[in-house]
């Protein structure tokens, strides 16, 4: 049987063969050693220098992230460069980025590959700088945590083709973005601005930058999460793992009602602009998956208005007695809650009815370093949940990490038994079960929603 970590290491195997081969005249210097033809700093005030054919970066107190940057701006490239971070500078390498009058009086932004010598160890995720923020935490792609070598010599590696975006880091994959649009910008070599004032004169280095234009061409992907940013879309290599929708922004064709109404009535869910909402004092009931799952990664987005209160259930069955005029569908839930506002965000205990909590039963950890996991109300998020086949559970929000549970341990047992779950005869211990979307009679809308089944 294929287990998931020897996939892992046949990956590793197979990593060797992952990249394209292009011919060595399509590849071009994107610095050649000796000057700044080519490049204009923007920003802050870091000093930038030539030495030994490298260029250098040294942090400068009290001035904003500092960007040396290309005059000329790409569109579809595979970029490589070799990079050495001094312990405790965050930089990194701007590409498809823009410095507009309009946006924030000039402020750069757009993707970056991250520098990071911190102990959470992000390095090669994508950053959105000055703009969306965090798009590919390392979160996403825990193994790739080992890659970055403290204080030493990497090898960094780019490729943008169409919407789709990979980085690597030495030799390995670390992420795999699809975006809702081919961006075109500047590339940059960042120095982030410093807190400490003992860490001024720190330096970044940065050496043997190419780039191919003539001929760029995506890496075969490995086995890692791809995070699909456009709406309601699948790419191809989505579709090639399985994937699939269970709505598309039109599609309701895989849900069912819980109860003899018809959900999609005029009062209850309505699709509309590629969302599927219920409405406040809707009449459209729980809607629940007319398939049933066990193993599985599910994907969604979610938008909240403020005060309101849904949840996505999994493992979901209908408990009620045999004979009984009326179903009683429960199941797992991954709580869906505008929590600083609705009352039930200071129920239960120890706020395990907040947003991406498991509900009544594990708070969500919304803790990353010294900031909060951020939960946008009137705003989309995305949320994930996956059920591994070893009955571990992950709840995910905005592209982190904040429950992991196991389904039938002591643990969980003694959860069931102090929650309002504790009478319900194996409550969230079935084989597989239905993907249930709740309505509490407010404003909450979804889309994107897609599953892929272990």
């Amino acid at each position: 049987m294929t287990t998931p970590l020897s996939r892992y290491f046949l990956s590793i195997a197979l990593s060797i063969f992952t990249f394209s081969i292009a011919a060595a005249d399509d590849w071009k210097p994107l610095f050649d050693g000796k000057s700044f033809d080519g490049w204009k700093q923007l920003g802050g005030k870091a000093e930038y220098s030539i030495e030994k054919g490298e260029i250098v970066g040294r942090s400068v107190a009290d001035t904003p992230n500092s960007f040396l940057t290309t005059e000329k701006n790409y569109t579809d490239f595979v970029l490589e460069f070799e990079f050495w971070v001094q312990d405790g500078l965050n930089s990194g390498v701007q590409f498809r980025s823009m410095s507009k009058p309009e946006y924030r009086d000039g402020r750069v932004h757009g993707y970056q590959y991250e520098l990071d010598t911190s102990s959470r160890a992000w390095t090669a995720g994508i950053f959105d700088e000055a703009n969306r923020g965090w798009l590919y935490p390392v979160e996403y792609n825990s193994t790739a945590r080992s890659l970055f070598k403290n204080e030493q010599w990497n090898r960094g590696r780019i490729e943008c083709v169409g919407n789709e975006v990979q980085t690597f880091l030495n030799g390995r994959q670390v992420s795999h973005l699809v975006d809702d649009r081919a961006i075109t910008g500047f590339i940059g070599l960042q120095v982030h601005s410093i807190r400490d004032a003992s860490h001024a004169n720190y330096q970044v280095r940065w050496r043997n930058l190419r780039i191919n234009t003539k001929s760029p061409e995506l890496s075969r992907s490995e086995d890692i999460y791809i995070r699909n940013v456009a709406p309601n879309t699948l790419s191809k290599p989505e579709k090639n793992r399985g994937w699939e929708f269970l709505f598309d922004g039109k599609n309701t064709a895989a849900w069912k009602g819980t109860s003899n109404v018809d959900p999609f009535n005029k009062n209850g869910w309505i699709v509309k602009n590629g969302s599927l909402t219920i409405q406040p004092g809707g009449k459209g009931g729980q809607i629940v998956t007319k398939k049933t799952y066990g193993a599985f990664e599910l994907d969604f987005d979610f938008n909240l208005a403020k005060g309101a209160n849904s949840g996505v259930k999994y493992f979901v069955v209908d408990h009620a007695e045999p004979g009984a005029s009326k179903s009683q569908y429960l199941g797992l839930e991954y709580q869906v809650l505008d929590d600083k506002v609705h009352p039930d965000g200071v129920k239960g205990a120890v706020g395990n009815r907040t947003t991406a909590s498991l509900y009544d039963l594990i708070p969500s950890y919304r803790k990353v370093n010294t900031r909060n996991v951020p939960l946008y109300i009137g705003k989309w998020n995305h949320g994930r949940i996956v059920s591994h086949l070893n009955g571990t559970i992950e709840h995910w929000l905005n592209g982190f990490k904040v429950v992991e549970y196991e389904r039938g341990t002591n643990i969980y047992e003694v959860l069931i038994a102090r929650s309002k779950y504790a009478e319900i005869e194996n409550f969230g211990l079935s084989e597989e079960g239905h993907i249930l979307l709740q309505d509490h009679k407010d404003l909450v809308s979804y889309r994107s929603i897609k599953i892929r089944e272990l």
